[in-house]
């Protein structure tokens, strides 16, 4: 099962030097039921993008509460084991939840598939957007105004030998 791992790049970093993503339970975000239902699509590419800008999504989150993070949101597509990511059914009709699965223990960055990041030029925006994220949530139409431009920025593919280089230039 390919699932979304969101993370900093000050996270990165941190996976990297570890050789593991997180210490579980590990939130990430994957093509759930719950997911193929509000999307309404078969299209497994299209799906596995749903998941993927929920994973930014919480990303940008985690950027809103590590002020010293470098303003650029991350997301590790990882292949874990059927059965390993598990949706909690108690959330399945929450919106906030759509896509998420949480993952019991920490898993090697070696299992990872790809990196999605943003580029430098996205980091004004995303900056601005994390900086909004809570008046958003509260009801703000202006500053879900600034958290969309954030998700105008698509993040840029990159492999995993290229992790060395992403982790190195987060300063």
């Amino acid at each position: 099962m390919r699932v979304y791992v969101p993370l900093t790049l000050s996270g990165l970093a941190e996976a990297y030097k570890t050789g593991e993503v997180g210490a579980g339970p590990l939130v990430a975000y994957a093509v759930t039921p719950a997911l193929r239902e509000w999307y309404l699509s078969d299209d497994i590419e299209e799906l596995e993008y749903a998941a993927l800008s929920r994973a930014a999504l919480a990303s940008l989150r985690l950027l809103a509460v590590d002020p010293g993070a470098p303003r650029r949101r991350v997301v590790v597509a990882i292949d874990v084991p059927d059965g390993q990511a598990a949706a909690d059914p108690g959330r399945g009709p929450d919106p906030a939840a759509l896509g998420e699965v949480r993952i019991a223990g920490a898993v090697p960055l070696a299992k990872a598939a790809s990196v999605h990041v943003d580029s430098g030029e996205a980091e004004p925006d995303v900056a601005a957007a994390a900086e909004a994220l809570q008046a958003a949530d509260g009801g703000d139409d202006d500053a879900q105004f600034v958290v969309d431009g954030a998700e105008d920025h698509e993040l840029l593919w990159y492999a995993t030998q290229e992790i060395p280089n992403l982790v190195g230039s987060q300063d």
